[in-house]
């Protein structure tokens, strides 16, 4: 293991389009390695990621810069070349930890660009097979697959200008047989063939629980379908929200109640999937004498409605369901059984990261450690209580800006009119206060 503690290693685990709200408490869910990951270490329930969308979330991770500076608006793979550019002088913190003496290895997701050439960003090994295949893999052949069981594929036939898509099914290949299990095979090969001399730095990287909802019989038969709560908001009629939400809301009209638990069970279950991932990588750890010297990060790029207000995706509609993202912190200085409320963005674990590794932060304006809320959350809460985010769109064009501030939230739609929210009174975003005269002043000062 490394033997200086100022120098951690460092593993981070980062899954795509999950909700915060499965790891919370008493939640349908189930994860026990990352409930073990909340009792050892600090939970912080106000992350929010700075663009609800793969790429422009991950390459702000890499940069700790806001979309609109590193230059990806958007996901890659939906854009002409010249619409996706990741501006290249901006430092990738894995290339400030490399030239310190870590190693360094990247496994599973990348999507932050489009050349695939990692070393570049600081990475010296790397392994993202399968990456430009795998949304293919989800979505062609698979609802006629033998692996799967007939009784659970539902093949969702999409409104005029929508692509049929696979919507969810349960097939018999176990995860680690099936790609979900491919980033942590990679990974625990890795930690185990690393050099003790030096400090490392790990990420796993995963598609899911986001793409089409195939998951594994064994983490689906966990879950009593029937019983699932259906989102507290699956019926808004969004009628006091912009009318583009109600618009994209009408893609989803047709699916039943039975078949949004169907969605959930199997979202719920590809969540339980990546959990066994994480006790792969901590079992890794454990076994090679590296658990206690390696500081481990739980979180997702942005994440997903699978029905929250009648949505599903994570495009339209500025709310909760996709801008919160899990986040869980736990190793060595990092505080023991805390859940913290504090507003820290996903592209903040870019100087956090470097400051955990005893390394400078960028001097970039747009984020800013939050080392003092792992070490002391109580005390260090105060210092965290703004957030901001930006959406410019993904295949249709608008301009959306996303602004929290304690219990407040609030909205600025270029495309229409604004919304303000207290979360503190009312977390499910039923109601819009942005034309309350009471709130006039606070809609303001948010503004």
């Amino acid at each position: 293991m490394a033997s200086d503690p100022q120098r951690p290693n460092i593993l981070l685990f980062v899954t795509d389009g999950m909700q915060a709200r499965t790891i919370s408490d008493n939640h349908d869910c189930r994860t026990p390695a990352v409930d073990g990951l909340i009792e050892r270490g600090v939970r912080i329930t106000g992350a929010h990621t700075p663009l609800p969308t793969c790429s422009p979330a991950r390459a702000s991770l890499m940069t700790g810069l806001l979309p609109h500076n590193h230059g990806v608006l958007e996901v890659e793979h939906g854009v002409d070349d010249d619409q996706c550019v990741l501006r290249t002088h901006h430092p990738h913190w894995a290339q400030r930890l490399r030239d310190s003496g870590y190693s360094t290895g990247y496994f599973g997701k990348w999507h932050v660009e489009r050349t695939g050439e990692l070393g570049q960003f600081g990475w010296d090994t790397f392994d993202i097979r399968g990456a430009r295949g795998h949304a293919d893999a989800s979505q062609k052949g698979l609802a006629v697959d033998e692996t799967l069981d007939p009784k659970t594929v539902k093949q969702y036939v999409g409104p005029d200008g929508y692509n049929d898509t696979l919507k969810y099914a349960v097939t018999h290949i176990p995860p680690n047989d099936r790609p979900v299990g491919g980033p942590a095979t990679l990974a625990c090969d890795w930690v185990e063939k690393v050099s003790s001399d030096d400090p490392w730095c790990c990420v796993v990287s995963y598609y899911e629980p986001n793409e089409s909802l195939i998951v594994g019989r064994e983490a689906y038969d966990l879950y009593d379908v029937d019983q699932i709560k259906l989102p507290e908001t699956l019926r808004d009629d969004l009628s006091d929200r912009p009318n583009i939400y109600r618009r994209d809301q009408q893609i989803w009209k047709d699916v039943s109640d039975d078949e949004w638990r169907q969605i959930l069970a199997c979202y719920y279950g590809r969540i339980t999937e990546l959990d066994g991932q994480v006790k792969r990588l901590l079992d890794t750890l454990e076994a090679t004498d590296q658990l206690e010297n390696t500081i481990v990060i739980f979180t997702s790029d942005h994440g997903r409605y699978v029905g929250g207000h009648g949505l599903e995706a994570h495009n339209f509609g500025a709310f909760e369901e996709i801008y919160n993202v899990p986040l869980v912190v736990a190793g060595p200085g990092i505080a023991k059984g805390v859940t913290s409320e504090a507003l820290v963005g996903f592209h903040e674990l870019c100087p956090t990261i470097l400051e955990l590794a005893g390394q400078k932060p960028f001097d970039a304006l747009d984020s800013h450690s939050f080392v003092d809320l792992l070490n002391d959350p109580d005390s260090a809460a105060s210092n965290h209580r703004r957030g901001y985010a930006e959406y410019f769109g993904s295949r249709f064009r608008l301009t959306q800006r996303v602004y929290w501030e304690d219990d407040w939230k609030f909205v600025f739609n270029g495309f229409d009119f604004d919304e303000l929210y207290n979360l503190a009174d009312d977390p499910w975003e039923t109601k819009n206060l942005v034309n309350n005269p009471d709130q006039a002043d606070q809609a303001k000062h948010m503004m």
